[in-house]
């Protein structure tokens, strides 16, 4: 329990210095992910009005239909692509990609790689 309390502080700890450097603007809004053991979750954020303005994750009923288990790569890929065509609907086109203290690997770029083949610019 002890191991497990202090990797999550070490990913907070993380998260809050690559925030300090990352801010979504209107004209480049903040893609955010949020990874947990069975779904993952994605928001493009405007940090000036405090508004999240296109969201998506595994854990919603039509992505859920589609893949099943909501915590593996391929789910990973769906809610990518699915995120980038409802940024497309609302006209972004470029965002800043936010980790969130995660390692760029496994889930986390599967989502990024499948944004961008879906038309997002990070």
């Amino acid at each position: 329990m002890k191991s497990l309390i202090k990797k999550i502080a070490c990913r907070w700890r993380r998260k809050k210095r690559i925030r300090r450097r990352l801010t979504g603007r209107p004209d480049r809004p903040r893609l955010t992910v949020f990874r947990s053991h069975k779904n993952i979750y994605a928001q493009i954020i405007d940090d000036t009005v405090g508004a999240t303005l296109v969201s998506a994750s595994s854990a919603e009923k039509d992505l859920r239909a589609k893949i099943g288990y909501g915590g593996n790569k391929s789910a990973a890929a769906a809610v990518g692509e699915t995120l980038a065509a409802k940024a497309a609907g609302e006209g972004i086109k470029k965002v800043v990609f936010d980790r969130s203290g995660y390692a760029f690997h496994g889930r986390v770029k599967e989502l990024a790689e499948a944004a961008r083949k879906g038309g997002l610019e990070f």
